[in-house]
């Protein structure tokens, strides 16, 4: 794991430039607009409010026993924004190598700068959502503590989204088929996820699947806390850190072994 610590070394001894380089891609992303800063946010906090409207309010949809909460809305809102949020990290970081290949073919920088980038930046849009979605949802069970561990939920979701966008930027940049792939599996990885059911609706033989998607663990755990009011289960912070250590373990070989090529991929 030491090429993995000293990628890190170099994304904390740059961190200043690293936030610099945050900031301007949340500017670029509303760039031009009308609602300015607001655009970005916008978006995502729009999508989750009409999912309230159609299924908690319109139709009044329900869901059955062994649900964290009866309603679909409520309970779909949980999972889809941590989702949103993971598929923009991910998506952006994996392309942030391409689109920063002319950059550093001039400049002697760390690729990792670039990816980390567009994760930072994704942070900082779906970051402020989160916290409102949980300062919303704690009168659902009476303010209890256990709301607090949404914050080591989303450090992990954070890691996890730098390593993939960075493993996936790598890959990217020597085959550019690894973009329309992912973009598929992104696509699909909502419905390989309890996000739009309840993992106890999941046919118990085929549970196996959902766990092979690496947000599972971190949506149940969302939805523990956030609907239920109680500290996730000990299998949702196993299985988070087990995904964080095999995704760490791939990628130190992947930068190990294309750090001599990748530029001349860019």
């Amino acid at each position: 794991m030491q090429t993995l610590w000293n990628e890190w070394r170099s994304v904390w001894s740059a961190r200043s430039l690293v936030w610099v380089l945050t900031r301007r891609e949340v500017a670029a992303r509303h760039a031009g607009t009308a609602v300015g800063v607001l655009w970005p946010y916008l978006q995502p906090l729009l999508t989750v409010a009409a999912y309230y409207l159609v299924f908690d309010v319109v139709f009044s949809m329900r869901l059955g026993e062994g649900a964290p909460t009866h309603a679909v809305g409520t309970f779909l809102i949980v999972g889809a924004l941590p989702w949103m949020a993971f598929c923009d990290a991910v998506s952006r970081g994996m392309n942030s190598l391409i689109e920063a290949g002319s950059m550093l073919q001039k400049n002697p920088l760390p690729p990792v700068l670039f990816t980390t980038r567009s994760v930072m930046a994704s942070c900082v849009i779906f970051g402020p959502l989160l916290a409102l979605v949980a300062l919303a949802y704690t009168p659902l069970h009476g303010f209890r503590p256990a709301v607090a561990a949404i914050l080591p939920l989303m450090a992990l979701q954070l890691v996890l989204s730098v390593l993939i966008a960075y493993l996936l930027a790598i890959l990217a940049a020597a085959l550019r088929d690894t973009v329309q792939l992912v973009g598929f599996l992104l696509s699909v990885g909502i419905y390989l996820t309890p996000i739009l059911f309840p993992l106890t609706l999941f046919p118990e033989n085929w549970r196996w699947v959902l766990w092979l998607n690496p947000m599972t663990a971190l949506v149940i755990g969302y939805q523990q806390v956030l609907l239920q009011g109680v500290l996730p289960p000990p299998i949702v912070w196993w299985v988070a850190l087990t995904w964080v250590v095999v995704v760490a373990l791939a990628l130190d070989v992947v930068v190990k072994r294309s750090r001599d090529q990748l530029v001349d991929w860019l």
